[in-house]
């Protein structure tokens, strides 16, 4: 990846002193909690810096998996966009590194769990607890944009909740960089319920996709399902370029216009496509009760705030993984060759502002 040289003001003397090399942190500086998500790559826990009071989600990637699923180009754009984002909506990564057998990412751990897992049990949320998410939602793929990225995965398995109820997106497995055009990024790509048209149509795709995902994502909050969905895969790749946009009749108007508006299924036309990304959103009239800036401050209360017991709690992630001893399991390197084991050079990352704790 390329380094982004920033040099200093001309004429100028820094006033400090920057050590050639920063400490080294590694596994032998956390305490392994608790066991959070488990999946084909690896796993994510709860950990604890060791001699502090900051807790962290540690997700662990076994490379010879990574590299059997072809995913090495996705994990280092994953790291590299993680490295650059700094929002409130949007996970924060505060450490990375790596041994001969596994990577490891340490990021700002959000108690109150998935989405997913409120909607599962709710169904549908309310119409103002959806603005306000959606909002947040908004700012951050706006955010993304600007650096010129896309996500490309927007579910509500990839957001979390933090402990007051704001949300916030993770996993940027599927994100892409250097996206500056419509049809800039080519790879077919996402979870099956959210794909735009035109990745679908294999045409080539831009920043419009993650719109099409948002405009998915509020019909199945407010509605339980996503609106084009059906079991059958082929059915619902044919419903997603074909089929008529049905809106329940108790969504109000704003609603359904927002909803329009983001699955216009031709991308030029699609809102948040022109020049001004989200700011088109922002004028919509769904969003009229919201003050953006005020989103971005977090000074709206979210309407559901989780259950928490206490910093360390996990009763708002799935059991079947809490339960589980959280040990760093000792895998065989040998099926790797020296190729593979240096694959993830670069890899090694601190935020040194990471010394005032998680912000």
């Amino acid at each position: 990846m390329p380094q982004v040289a920033v040099e200093p003001p001309a004429n100028t003397e820094p006033d400090i002193t920057i050590p050639s090399e920063l400490p080294k942190v590694g596994l032998e500086d956390f305490d392994l909690l608790k066991v959070l998500g488990k999946g084909g790559f690896g796993k994510v826990m709860l950990v604890r810096k060791k001699n502090t009071n900051d807790i962290y989600a540690m997700k662990v990637l076994k490379k010879e998996a990574v590299i059997r699923r072809n995913q090495v180009v996705h994990t280092k754009t994953e790291t590299h966009i993680l490295k650059q984002i700094r929002h409130p909506f949007l996970t924060r990564m505060f450490f990375a590194f790596q041994n001969e057998g596994k990577l490891y990412m340490v990021l700002n751990y959000l108690p109150g769990g998935e989405l997913f897992y409120r909607l599962k049990r709710e169904t549908r949320f309310s119409i103002e607890r959806v603005r306000l998410y959606s909002a947040e939602i908004a700012l951050g793929l706006g955010h993304l944009h600007s650096l010129d990225m896309i996500y490309r995965d927007l579910k509500p398995e990839n957001l979390l909740l933090d402990e007051v109820g704001h949300v916030c997106l993770t996993d940027f497995g599927l994100s892409k960089e250097m996206v500056t055009t419509a049809n800039a990024a080519k790879t077919f790509c996402g979870t099956p319920e959210y794909l735009a048209p035109e990745i679908l149509q294999n045409v080539g795709h831009g920043k419009a996709v993650d719109w099409w995902s948002l405009g998915t994502l509020i019909f199945e909050m407010l509605t339980g399902l996503p609106p084009f969905y059906s079991r059958n895969l082929n059915h619902m790749y044919d419903k997603i370029l074909r089929a008529e946009l049905r809106c329940p009749t108790y969504l109000p108007s704003d609603v359904t216009a927002l909803i329009q508006g983001l699955l216009i299924r031709d991308p030029i036309k699609r809102l948040g496509s022109g020049p001004t990304d989200i700011k088109e959103l922002e004028r919509a009239p769904f969003f009229t009760p919201l003050d953006f800036e005020k989103v971005y401050k977090k000074e709206y209360t979210p309407i559901y705030k989780p259950n928490i017991g206490g910093e360390t709690d996990v009763a708002n992630f799935d059991p079947t993984f809490t339960n589980e001893a959280a040990v760093d399991s000792v895998i065989d390197t040998s099926q790797l060759s020296d190729k593979h084991k240096n694959e993830f050079k670069g890899f090694t990352y601190e935020d040194t502002s990471y010394l005032t704790g998680p912000q």
